[in-house]
């Protein structure tokens, strides 16, 4: 798995790039087919403090291209959010390949 963290208007931090990452695990422990990741962490100039800060991340897995996206106004929080966003679009992506039809039992006459 390819893993990279990019800021934007900021200095990614190891402490901030080691927070991502942890929080990313999660993801991977649902569904370890994850070819490529990249995290985009950008700081806004806005008026409005709450939607300042911003985490985009596009995930590639095979046979399919994930993106999700959240602001806060924190990172850290941003990053929460942004993480349980894929993690449900990973949970219906896994759910949507597994293969789900049963086969008749045989009778034995």
């Amino acid at each position: 798995m390819n893993l990279t963290i990019s800021g934007h208007h900021l200095e990614v931090t190891p402490a901030l790039r080691s927070y991502v990452t942890e929080k990313l695990d999660r993801v991977m422990r649902h569904f370890d087919q994850v070819v490529d990741v990249k995290v985009l962490l950008t700081v806004e100039k806005q008026k409005e403090k709450e939607r300042r800060q911003r985490a985009e991340c596009n995930i590639h897995v095979k046979g399919n291209d994930m993106f999700a996206q959240s602001s806060h106004q924190d990172l850290y929080a941003a990053v929460d959010d942004l993480v349980d966003k894929l993690d449900r679009q990973v949970g219906r992506h896994k759910d949507r390949i597994q293969d789900h039809h049963h086969t008749a039992p045989k009778r034995l006459m």
